[in-house]
């Protein structure tokens, strides 16, 4: 591993002038009691006393220990207990105010003078051990803008007054930071956040435990498997698709807004990263047998359990069926997106609204329709097609008898590979039988009146997808088409996507919670095509690696051009960044980079970057009011494009928002 590599290089190195590299040390807390600080770490129980998980768990595998310098009182260092205080402030507020010294502010005060101002009395930092690297590193928000001379004062005397001091690195978490640090001596020694990624072995990705059969799959076997929902799958790369499973090993790491990933999150079954998985000892040991596996914040664990402990434990956690509302086939007209969701009818209840608009337009457009009313965001002007044309096309051409006599045969109950077969018979009968000559009139007529000349795209948006409970990523398809393209049949797109209802993976899924299949049906939100994008991405509207809130961000993967950035191809990473819009500077710390741009250059620049912060921004105000009522984390999951074929520079468009599922605790 590369940081490996640079700690075996450096490691004979020592930080001038560090006592702690001759002195003999000794552990300076009690093995059993709870101390609220410490002036100095002797040994590995003092750091675990005060140590707790960071706010910020965007690197797996870590424990961090709160630092505090007070510049008044002769640089005297606190290493502040992690746990019993969140954040500085509740430990300076406790300890060092009043008392011959000075009071310190309230919180908004405090944050605007010790983490900004170059007078400040503090100098505030974190020192965090990560596992996997074997690397421990002194670290500043990503939002300090504390000087060079200010982070190597910190850096000294977290070395002098700790057993590891000859060992630490200071980690830059941001831009910012990383172009401070340049200043630094040479002695104080930097690691980045690509290095410490390289050496983590370990990725939990949703906290769960689970049991289930242990099989792997190959790359190869992938591309035809069928996974009975009980397997807990061990998998060599992240796959374009997989049908619902108790849980989740990938040798390839994953992108934390995958489809496999978000998936698991709807479920609340466990999925992690793990190099080496497929070779792995462990896990191998244990194939073809009965399982429970946990991913947790720090390690995982498998264990071997009998037939009946699983039936047992599927019995109290199978999630209870999840209810749906039926189609509404009354509505038969085609909506601009401006009057998908009625929100005045509904006195301003932006949940209400959405709720009451899904039966008859599906989750994808109902929440598309509601993000178009937010004032000055950019997106693509779209209609949408209510599922009454679905089920009139189903209804037409007799297909809900073969619905029916597929739903009670015994052959398609039992076995996955019948269950296949009937199901792409389905699909195929679906996308065969002759659509309504008038409806297709219609459609035609409005893309020719408002989309001159445009190829558009048909996205899926069931009554059963993107909506609050089941999000559903990924499981249905999208299709393009253009009426003056014969290479784009509008109702071939059309009648794809009413049939990918019936994909295989589609209907696991459903029939995992209980979702009645027959009252599902498929809606079309379309809008123009994106045929040749600048840039491609998805976004949490919060940071997905803080359940505590405290550390409030916007999580970001970007791709350059149309490249997937849910699904890459093996060996292409994305630029994933944290957008923390909130603080003053908005600072932004990558997490990666994009394999396909030159090093040391991102995808978006940093104009970019602004504007999809404030469109982020006002996406998470505007569905605060439906969602943030909920409990837990809240966020919206949002797609977006980055496009200049309209000949006026790159421009924003966001495509899609819907209530994000949230992360495994």
């Amino acid at each position: 591993m590369k940081a490996r590599r640079l700690l075996a290089a450096l490691g004979a190195l020592l930080i001038a002038g560090c006592p702690s590299a001759d002195r003999v040390w000794e552990c300076s807390l009690e093995p059993e009691g709870d101390p609220d600080f410490a002036h100095e770490l002797g040994c590995q129980g003092d750091f675990d006393q005060l140590a707790s998980a960071p706010l910020d768990a965007s690197l797996p595998g870590a424990r961090s220990v709160k630092t505090v310098l007070d510049r008044i009182d002769e640089g005297r260092l606190y290493f502040q207990n992690s746990e019993t205080y969140k954040i500085h402030h509740e430990f300076t507020s406790a300890h060092l105010s009043g008392n011959g010294l000075p009071i310190v502010p309230q919180l908004g005060e405090f944050n605007a003078t010790e983490y900004y101002s170059p007078d400040r009395r503090f100098l505030l930092g974190a020192v965090t051990w990560y596992d996997g690297p074997g690397v421990w590193a002194y670290e500043i928000a990503p939002y300090d803008t504390a000087d060079a001379a200010m982070i190597e004062t910190a850096y000294r005397a977290i070395a002098e007054s700790a057993w590891f001091g000859e060992e630490l690195f200071f980690h830059p978490g941001s831009e910012a930071v990383t172009a401070v640090a340049a200043a630094l001596p040479d002695d104080v020694k930097i690691i980045t956040t690509e290095e410490l990624f390289a050496g983590i072995e370990y990725q939990p990705l949703n906290l769960a435990t689970s049991m289930g059969l242990l099989s792997f799959y190959s790359s190869d076997a992938m591309e035809t498997a069928l996974p009975w929902f009980r397997e807990i799958v061990v998998l060599e790369a992240v796959p374009n698709d997989i049908a619902v499973v108790a849980g989740i090993v990938t040798e390839q790491f994953q992108t934390p807004l995958s489809h496999i990933n978000v998936l698991s999150q709807n479920r609340g079954t466990p999925n992690m990263g793990l190099r080496g998985a497929f070779d792995d000892a462990t896990l191998r040991a244990l194939e073809g047998s009965w399982v429970e596996l946990t991913v947790g914040p720090f390690e995982w664990s498998i264990r071997e359990v009998t037939a009946e402990e699983a039936e047992a434990w599927w019995e109290e956690f199978r999630p209870e069926p999840l209810e749906t509302t039926p189609m509404d086939l009354s509505v038969t007209d085609f909506r601009d997106d401006d009057l998908i969701v009625d929100l005045e009818a509904y006195d301003g209840d932006l949940r209400a609204a959405i709720v009451a608009a899904v039966p008859a337009f599906g989750g994808k457009a109902s929440h598309f329709g509601s993000m178009a009313a937010i004032d000055g965001l950019s997106h693509p002007d779209a209609f949408a097609i209510p599922v009454h044309w679905y089920e009139a096309h189903m209804a037409a051409n007799g297909l809900w008898d073969q619905v029916d006599a597929m739903l009670v045969d015994p052959d398609f109950l039992s076995f996955p590979t019948a269950r296949d077969e009937q199901l792409a018979h389905l699909r195929g009968a679906i996308e065969a039988a002759p659509i309504d000559p008038d409806f297709l009139e219609a459609v035609v007529a409005k893309l020719e009146a408002d989309y001159p000349g445009t190829r558009v795209r048909f996205r899926s948006s069931t009554n059963a997808e993107d909506v609050s409970g089941f999000n559903g990523a990924g499981l249905y398809t999208s299709r393009s088409g253009d009426p003056n393209d014969p290479a784009y049949p509008v109702d071939a797109a059309i009648r794809r996507v009413w049939a990918s209802v019936w994909r295989y993976r589609a209907y696991e899924e459903r029939e995992y919670y209980g979702i009645d299949h027959r009252q599902i049906g498929m809606a079309l939100l379309v809008h123009r095509s994106f045929p040749d994008e600048d840039a491609n991405g998805v976004a949490v509207t919060g940071n997905i690696f803080d359940s505590s809130g405290l550390e409030p961000a916007f999580y970001v993967n970007v791709q350059l051009g149309e490249e997937s950035v849910v699904l890459p191809d093996q060996g292409v990473t994305t630029d994933q960044y944290l957008h923390y819009y909130s603080q003053p500077g908005q600072p932004v710390v990558y997490l990666a980079h994009s394999s396909l741009v030159d090093d040391g250059d991102s995808v978006l620049s940093l104009s970019q970057i602004n504007e999809l912060g404030q469109a982020l921004d006002a996406i998470h105000l505007h569905f605060a009011d439906a969602y943030a009522g909920d409990g837990g984390f809240y966020a919206m999951d949002t797609e977006f494009k980055f496009d200049s074929s309209a000949g006026d520079g790159s421009q924003l468009y966001l495509k899609q928002a819907r209530p994000y599922p949230g992360r495994g605790q």
